[in-house]
């Protein structure tokens, strides 16, 4: 069960079991498996009940950042973030639910090859347009099979400019062109009146879509990746 739409489903209808908690995040975060009469599938749950305030995100909004970096993901083509839904029914409430990902954790971007990063340059186009404030090393998962898979997105979205990443290998390169062709389409379906803006609609509020549209924008019109901040903190922390 590995295509994107019946593990949205399962994950959507599926009866919620909890199997244990990850221990190294600042928010509750559990592992659970999930089944319907389908299939079963392990799934990470992150309760809204579970965030740790922020001063600068608006509470219980964590969950809602983690699904709409899905869509976008999903929106581009990129297939980079694990499918993720939200459900009301929680076993402590309502949260995101996400496909768990069977991936090394000691296989991370500061653990991958010189050849494996220069794989990372949508990863870096895609932190630019959601406005990750929190992409570290640990984030950036390598499956068995070779695939890049993108983890917690809660602190994302943001209206001002928040972006904190450890990936600036590419830092005042050319976007590639297959790269803004996925953008173009990307701010296109935006504008639209359609299924699109209206999933982000349902997720953010109206200041961050548009300053979704506008980081779309900002990034068609540079065709650079750009340099890290010289006036505010560019890194996360801790970095993995």
């Amino acid at each position: 069960m590995t295509a994107s739409r019946p593990v949205e489903h399962v994950l959507s209808n599926g009866e919620i079991r909890l199997t244990g908690q990850f221990v190294w995040g600042s928010n509750y975060t559990f592992l659970v498996q999930v089944k319907t009469e389908g299939g079963e599938i392990a799934a990470v749950y992150k309760p809204a009940r579970g965030e740790r305030p922020l001063w600068d995100f608006h509470p219980g909004t964590l969950a809602s950042r983690e699904v709409a970096a899905y869509l976008a993901s999903r929106a581009l083509g990129w297939d980079l973030v694990p499918p993720t839904v939200l459900r009301d029914d929680g076993p402590a409430g309502p949260g995101s639910l996400q496909l768990y990902v069977d991936a090394d954790p000691e296989r991370h971007y500061f653990t991958f090859s010189d050849d494996e990063k220069q794989r990372l340059r949508p990863v870096a186009a895609f932190d630019l347009l959601i406005n990750n404030a929190d992409r570290k090393g640990g984030h950036v998962l390598l499956s068995p099979s070779g695939h890049i898979w993108l983890i917690d997105h809660g602190v994302c979205f943001h209206e001002e400019e928040k972006l904190r990443t450890v990936i600036w290998d590419f830092a005042g390169e050319e976007i590639p062109a297959e790269i803004l062709e996925a953008v173009a389409r990307f701010r296109a379906e935006l504008r639209a009146e359609g299924p699109v803006l209206a999933s982000f609609r349902s997720l953010l509020n109206r200041e961050e879509v548009t300053a979704l549209e506008r980081r779309a924008d900002e990034l068609l019109a540079s065709a650079r990746f750009p340099l890290p901040s010289d006036d505010r903190r560019a890194y996360p922390w801790p970095l993995v």
